[in-house]
């Protein structure tokens, strides 16, 4: 079984589709999927589905897409493996696992190559980094579940995918910088930071990548134009290490150049104090 999170939810087996076009069973074949080899209590599907307010029939309907589920296995499955979808999509006490790999999740693969990349950092290999760091963002094909109703069980899961997502983002420009990068990614930063008006982080890459390219003029505007936007929206300054930025902008500090940066670490703390 190959299955897909990370975009619109995908799960195949034999090359045949298993997701159901009905929204709540999609739910649950979507929950079981983030945690496979893993017990999810039938509560837990419950709350996903009907959230607090539990229709009396909540227990044998819920049981009833279980099996919606395991039809829908069994006949990707094949003739050949009488039961088989029962030990796939098995019950438990108190509760029902999908027993496929970890590895055949793609968030699970993502998550892999991340964590490669991070130790990639931490032991000076930026090469090795930006390369496992790009193979993991490139598993995205979308918003996390993108195509399935979530309930409060994964709306949590879907706020801590893209929260991951785009602190992987952030990480592999980060090195990218580092690798002197920075005319490259400029056409993916403008589209970030229009984005994400707000986000410091990513302003403060974009400020470095267009001034290490020759375009001082626009990094300092990139910095004017979200002074503006914080303090009209939330009544803020930047924060100190930005405006410190700033000024080693205005100041041509040496320290910005590729080498003369910093060997590790992000760009937005640069300049912390």
């Amino acid at each position: 079984m190959q299955i897909q999170v990370l975009g619109p939810l995908s799960a195949e087996v034999n090359e045949g589709s298993i997701v159901p076009t009905a929204g709540k069973p999609r739910q649950i074949l979507a929950l079981l999927a983030l945690y496979p080899g893993r017990v999810m209590p039938v509560p837990t599907l419950m709350e996903e589905v009907w959230g607090t307010e539990l229709p009396q029939s909540a227990l044998t309907t819920l049981q009833t897409y279980i099996l919606q589920l395991r039809r829908r296995l069994g006949t990707a499955m094949g003739p050949g493996n009488p039961g088989a979808a029962k030990e796939v999509l098995a019950t438990r006490h108190g509760g029902y696992l999908l027993q496929v790999p970890a590895s055949s999740v793609d968030v699970h693969e993502y998550e892999r190559l991340v964590a490669e990349g991070q130790s990639a950092i931490e032991a000076g290999d930026d090469p090795l980094a930006a390369a496992r760091l790009r193979q993991a963002l490139a598993l995205w094909k979308g918003p996390a579940l993108v195509d399935v109703r979530v309930g409060p069980i994964l709306e949590i899961d879907v706020m801590r995918l893209e929260e991951s997502r785009m602190v992987t983002v952030e990480r592999r420009i980060d090195v990218d910088l580092r690798l002197g990068r920075h005319s490259e990614l400029l056409a993916e930063l403008t589209e970030l930071v229009a984005r994400h008006p707000q986000h410091e982080g990513l302003h403060s890459q974009a400020m470095v990548a267009l001034y290490r390219s020759g375009r001082q003029a626009t990094a300092l505007d990139v910095y004017r134009r979200l002074r503006t936007r914080l303090i009209e929206d939330l009544g803020i300054e930047p924060s100190p290490q930005l405006q410190r930025l700033h000024q080693a902008m205005l100041a041509v500090d040496p320290t910005l150049d590729v080498l003369g940066g910093a060997r590790r670490g992000s760009t937005f703390d640069l300049y912390a104090a």
